[in-house]
């Protein structure tokens, strides 16, 4: 699978509906069968379109915190640190990097929890933060109007449909023709016997 098609593209939205719906389901609504579905979606998975199936928690119905969104200005070099600290902080659901390193988060938490987990995260590797107070928020994980283009694990150019998928140590990768697989395997196997 190099490229999505209408019927791929509806099935991304029947899951991101609801990723419990049935197969069977999903199938009476692209005209195909179970097992056709089932297929697709392997090859979703298998591309990385799809990463997991997981569930949308509305936070804000479990504690009685506000949703608060976080801008923090990272110093240079500190961006993966500083998320790793923020992804371990109870009740962040989503935490955004941009091209300036700033990282933002949302969550919901108590008036405390907020000042404490801050206090954890903020230290000499932030620049400057922003809190504010949300008082509504959405999350449309919509898949139409999007393109899909596998990128080249050797050289960066587009897979087209004469690309190559190959496992190597359980990792998928994808090369726009063999001679950026062999390429890559070759560099990949000296990397291996030289870390041995």
């Amino acid at each position: 699978m190099r490229e999505l098609d209408e019927t791929d593209l509806e099935i991304l939205r029947l899951l991101v509906e609801d990723a419990r719906r049935p197969y069977s389901e999903i199938a009476e609504a692209v005209e195909l069968s179970p097992p056709t579905v089932s297929d697709r979606v392997d090859r979703l998975r298998e591309v990385g379109v799809i990463n997991r199936f997981t569930v949308d928690v509305d936070r804000s119905l479990m504690s009685s915190g506000a949703s608060v969104l976080v801008d923090l200005h990272v110093r240079p070099g500190h961006i993966e640190e500083v998320r790793d600290s923020l992804s371990n902080l109870a009740g962040v659901e989503h935490v955004f990097r941009t091209a300036d390193s700033h990282l933002v988060f949302k969550a919901n938490l108590r008036e405390r929890q907020l000042e404490r987990g801050l206090a954890d995260v903020v230290d000499e590797h932030v620049a400057d933060y922003e809190v504010r107070l949300l008082t509504d928020s959405s999350w449309e994980p919509n898949p139409g109007g999007v393109e899909f283009a596998l990128e080249c694990d050797e050289c960066g150019n587009t897979v087209t449909s004469e690309g190559v998928s190959e496992r190597i140590d359980g990792e998928l990768y994808q090369f726009c023709c063999t001679s950026c697989q062999a390429r890559f395997e070759e560099r990949y196997e000296r990397f291996s016997e030289s870390a041995t």
